[in-house]
């Protein structure tokens, strides 16, 4: 009989989704230990965790096959050498936010295009001026919209692009999803196609490979007229360089969910650039689908451990992904 423990700290969420679980999957024994020692004395019969393992628990650890992480891009702590060495499977939740996180970026690329920046400047002095909007409008059919990192929340992007009748470009390391709509590039292609976008939407994670990618020679690769979202994860970008980028008049704007330091600084010059849209990493703030989505990806690879059947979302330890 598998056993699962519900890593602490405990919340009634986690009490909740053990109750279930052991309702509709039979043959599995859950244990939601409240406290790290309690944690660290079952831990040597148990064989599938949620949550983290920590270096200290892991030699403990001795019949586990499977650590399921509740984010799909966990912070990078959470790889550490000992674990990415050892045989524990881990597997993530990527899928479970692809359709919030390409709506929220839709909405960056329709309020550039469109120069709504501009017109919220306007409109919070009170001036009717029809010639407010400073940068071009952006007919999206007629714009190359290039995406770094084509997966569940690529993909979906792609998609929303496409029926706006968008060129889509796309680069992406594994190629999982169909995507009839993009044209496909490898990631060593990204410089040559950067000259080619309108819109640069970035969607990958922060891996040992991403981290810092986007610097000062890419922005300056990118159209004087083009511009930048980031919806995947802060430390993927310089902001020094962005910003350095955006007062050079390099590019021509940005929209930003995520950033290299969190919250951003009051005093962060990004604030007071024209152009620019920024939001709190709430692209899921609200979406009241998203846990149960957590809940059954858990399951779903739960009941697929019991009969031994592919997982789910397996990640490449060493590439954090």
């Amino acid at each position: 009989m598998p056993r699962l423990m519900m890593m602490p700290p405990q919340d009634e969420q986690k009490r909740d989704w053990a109750a279930r679980l052991g309702n509709e999957l039979e043959g599995l024994e859950i244990l939601v230990p409240e406290s790290d020692e309690e944690a660290l004395e079952h831990l040597p019969g148990v064989d599938v965790a949620y949550g983290w393992i920590s270096p200290e628990m892991l030699p403990h650890a001795e019949r586990m096959t499977l650590l399921q992480s509740p984010q799909a891009a966990p912070p990078d702590w959470y790889y550490y050498p000992e674990l990415v060495s050892s045989p524990v499977t881990v597997t993530n939740m990527r899928g479970i936010y692809n359709d919030h996180i390409a709506q929220h970026t839709m909405m960056y690329v329709l309020a550039l295009a469109r120069g709504l920046p501009d017109y919220f400047d306007a409109q919070r002095n009170r001036r009717w001026d029809k010639q407010a909007q400073r940068h071009p409008t952006i007919d999206l059919t007629r714009a190359t919209v290039l995406i770094v990192g084509v997966g569940g929340i690529g993909q979906e992007t792609a998609r929303l692009c496409d029926a706006f009748g968008m060129r889509v470009l796309g680069t992406d390391a594994r190629w999982e999803w169909d995507v009839p709509m993009v044209e496909k590039h490898a990631p060593e292609e990204l410089d040559a196609l950067l000259p080619e976008a309108d819109f640069v939407i970035v969607t990958v994670p922060h891996t040992p490979e991403t981290e810092g990618m986007w610097h000062r020679d890419r922005f300056r690769r990118m159209k004087r007229t083009g511009y930048f979202i980031n919806i995947g994860r802060g430390m993927t970008t310089r902001l020094a360089d962005l910003v350095e980028a955006l007062q050079a008049g390099e590019i021509a704007g940005c929209g930003l969910d995520v950033f290299d330091e969190e919250p951003l600084p009051e005093d962060h010059p990004l604030w007071a650039l024209p152009n620019v849209i920024l939001t709190p990493h709430i692209a899921v703030h609200d979406a009241d689908n998203v846990e149960e989505r957590r809940f059954q990806v858990l399951r779903d690879n739960l009941r697929r451990l019991i009969r031994g059947e592919p997982l789910l979302n397996v990640v490449d330890k060493e590439m954090w992904y």
